[in-house]
């Protein structure tokens, strides 16, 4: 028994010894994991702000009160009078350009932005892929310590990766830092239909327009759910939050009791309302006491010269529009509001950029409401008895030209005219209650939006990264505002901006501008310059401006001061070049995948949706084949097979009341329609639609440009003859007065998402059948 145990003990003692060797060379191996503990997560800096940046879409200069313009925006008015207006801050004129700027701190094309996502071109400054030497704002913040997450617009991703395979890099949840997002990733989406995703995951609205969903509530509901929910696990942690709207974007879509506020506002006309606020601004003080009103462009009409229904009109279109602006402005407020209730919002600096361009004109001469199947519009008087559906989700609604210049007061120039400041000037507010004691207090200093990531840098004691993953990252383009917090008078310390939008040019240099104008938003047929490829157009000149002593711009100094202009005309060549902005014009260019690529076939299955207008075949003007093998269950079966686009236009096949039915609309009017005779029997079915235009795609019409306006707006009227068979019978044919299609929304397979194609079904009228396989077969014309 005693050797047993004395053995035992030296098995004990030689196990434990061998451990304790075994543990020092583990410990000596690894000294840091021994010394650490626990992995340390990033920590802010002590006493480091929350922060929220708000960024309003399409809104002038002079549209809200708190600016002098006619809109009530009571809730930008309280954090105004609780911080600093800024009246001399900027931004790029366009808006996928404008939030690159916000989100990096670099000037667009710095970071490949030089337009929109979907216009991007294979030019380093347009290619919209967020190069390696830059880190944007959120990932740097992200890497100090804070928590992030984006809300509403996104319109920063290269539009050929908006799928379910990605790649996500470029997503808001990848390279752009933010760990939450929640919004649509387009130009525009409308109030009661948007395409949403939740981080990388397509989501469908909560629920229906007839239940009352509107995407500006959504977001705001989803931002203040996240701020709980930050507030209830970290609440010592600071975050970061991007609250970006869809509004004031067209369509101008708002509830019908947010309009009635503005009845009769905006009767006086649009040059009435623009002296008025002009006269209000003054007043405020957010203009100073010299400057004068720029009068209106000889292009644009008098009001006085508009016909009575003209008038009646064009002034309700205002009126949606004031409405559509109001409503966002108290849904910011809701989300400012959950700062206070939490008792953080003391320590949190809040900056709202209330426009990421100067108003839109890109409604035309009389605003846009309503088209017919042929894809005209209807006269005016037709317009103004269905004028009380403006702001419904009947309507994909602009306001006239006008209106956007109206509102940009005191102001040359509106939304893509980076020549002149209409185009370039937004209203700039930052609240900090814990920092900033000057409150009702204006800013004159010049701003930028790529001046807000230093502001924000330098507000939480942090240095942005020389290099990222090893690559060395390009100087900071912004200078931080933080200094005019204390010292009204200073003087200026961002020097030199330069503005190119559209072919439109600006260069402000230490006071001041010099510009060219190549043409006006209404100037052209669809106003849509940013999608056209070409050389500089020289049909304006060369403007000069000194805003130090010409706040508005209303006095060109280009022939007293020959020589100043070449000067500054050299300095946007020098800074031009240096940002990769030539060629200023480089048009759309097809990113090589589906249709860019020559496929011609493409097979669907069950399951699949949410599939992309870069990613779904163009069935707008070409022959094409659509197969469908499926099981109907007996009984017969309901639902939809095949679905591409929405009620602003698509083509759907589906089966109601037991019978196959394939039909087209365009902006929401039928134009064609074909259904079988009997209904569709039980057991596997082959389904054939052939669809066979009258007449050829016309050379030319291919490119990525044309493609993307016909897609987003429609085209020309095309006729054709479809034909529909079941199983290999003989089919039934029928003439479809329009194909044409805008297609703003997805391609679904066994349901339709977004709105109805058709008014047949409600969405989303999943297919209570089962689908095989659904092959779409498209023939290119000789115009390709």
């Amino acid at each position: 028994m005693v050797m047993k145990r004395q053995t035992s003990l030296g098995l004990l003692l030689g196990s434990t010894l061998l451990w304790g060797s075994l543990a020092q060379h583990v410990h000596a191996a690894e000294p840091s994991q021994a010394t650490q503990g626990w992995p340390q997560s990033p920590q802010a800096p002590r006493g480091a702000p929350n922060i929220v940046v708000i960024l309003i879409d399409d809104v002038g200069f002079g549209a809200t009160n708190v600016f002098g313009g006619p809109i009530s925006t009571p809730d930008f008015a309280r954090l105004a009078d609780a911080g600093l207006r800024y009246d001399n801050f900027h931004v790029n004129a366009l808006c996928s350009p404008s939030r690159a700027s916000l989100l990096t701190g670099y000037n667009d094309r710095q970071v490949g932005f030089g337009n929109i996502e979907e216009a991007a071109s294979k030019h380093p400054g347009y290619n919209t892929v967020l190069p390696a030497n830059v880190t944007p704002v959120a990932e740097v913040l992200k890497e100090h310590g804070y928590n992030t997450a984006a809300f509403g617009k996104w319109h920063n991703t290269p539009y050929w990766q908006i799928s379910a395979a990605g790649p996500f890099d470029l997503w808001p949840t990848g390279r752009w830092g933010f760990e939450h997002f929640y919004g649509f990733l387009a130009a525009a989406d409308n109030q009661y239909y948007p395409r949403l995703y939740r981080d990388q995951t397509p989501v469908e609205p909560s629920s229906t327009p007839e239940q009352g969903y509107y995407f500006t509530t959504d977001i705001t509901n989803e931002a203040v759910r996240w701020l709980h929910q930050h507030d209830a696990v970290a609440h010592d942690k600071p975050f970061f939050l991007y609250y970006a709207t869809g509004a004031t974007h067209e369509p101008h879509h708002v509830p019908k009791a947010w309009i009635a506020k503005y009845k009769g506002k905006f009767d006086q006309g649009w040059d009435v309302i623009r002296q008025q606020s002009f006269e209000r601004q003054k007043a405020l003080g957010v203009i100073p006491a010299n400057a004068e009103l720029t009068p209106r462009p000889s292009t644009l009409p008098a009001w006085d010269s508009l016909s009575p229904d003209e008038k009646k009109l064009l002034a309700h279109q205002a009126e949606v529009y004031a409405a559509f602006a109001e409503e966002t402005d108290h849904e910011v407020g809701r989300l400012l509001e959950t700062l206070r209730e939490e008792g953080i919002a003391d320590n949190t600096l809040v900056l709202e950029v209330f426009g990421d361009n100067g108003g839109s004109a890109e409604g035309g001469f009389l605003g846009k409401d309503a088209k017919t199947a042929e894809g005209g519009t209807p006269d005016v008087r037709t317009r103004l008895a269905d004028s009380d559906a403006l702001g419904s989700e009947l309507y994909l609604n602009h306001y006239a030209a006008a209106w956007a210049w109206a509102l940009t007061s005191p102001f040359q120039g509106t939304k893509q005219d980076a020549a002149h400041l209409g185009g370039t000037t937004d209203p700039l507010v930052i609240s900090w209650p814990a920092r900033i004691h000057d409150t009702h207090g204006i800013r004159g200093q010049f701003g930028h939006l790529n001046d807000i990531a230093p502001t924000l840098y330098e507000a939480a004691g942090i240095t942005p990264p020389s290099h990222t993953a090893g690559v060395e990252q390009l100087p900071i383009e912004g200078r931080s505002l933080l200094y005019t917090f204390d010292h009204p008078d200073a003087p200026s310390r961002h020097k030199v901006q330069y503005f190119t939008t559209s072919g439109n040019l600006g260069i402000y240099s230490d006071g001041w501008w010099a510009g060219q104008l190549a043409q006006e938003t209404w100037e052209v047929g669809d106003n849509r310059v940013y999608l056209t490829r070409g050389t500089q157009r020289q049909t304006h000149p060369w403007e000069l401006y000194r805003l130090s002593d010409d706040y508005s711009q209303a006095h060109d100094l280009a022939a007293k001061y020959p020589e100043k202009l070449k000067e500054l005309q050299a300095l946007f060549q020098h800074e031009a070049s240096r940002n990769h902005a030539d060629p200023l014009r480089p048009g759309v260019d097809a990113y090589p995948l589906g249709t860019a690529t020559g496929q011609t076939v493409f097979t669907y299955r069950s399951g699949v949706d949410r599939v992309g207008p870069r990613f779904a075949p163009d069935l707008g003007h070409d022959p094409y084949t659509l197969s469908a093998d499926v099981d109907v269950p007996a009984g017969g079966a309901q639902g939809v097979i095949f679905a591409e686009g929405g009620r602003y236009g698509g083509v759907t096949l589906y089966v109601s009341k037991g019978r196959l039915v394939y039909e087209a609309n365009a902006n929401g009017v039928r134009t064609g329609q074909i259904v079988t005779s009997a209904p569709l029997a039980a057991g596997r079915r082959h389904i054939v639609v052939t669809v066979t235009p009258e007449q050829e795609r016309t050379a030319g019409k291919s490119d990525a440009a044309a493609e993307m306006i016909r897609r987003w707006v429609g085209g020309k009227p095309v006729l054709a003859t479809v034909g529909l068979s079941v199983d290999g019978a003989p089919a039934r044919q029928a003439r479809f007065s329009n194909i044409a299609l805008s297609s703003r929304e997805t391609l679904d397979i066994g349901r339709d998402l977004g709105s109805a194609v058709s008014p047949a079904y409600t969405v989303p009228a999943a297919f209570t059948g089962r689908i095989d396989t659904v092959t779409l077969t498209t023939a290119q014309s000789s115009g390709q």
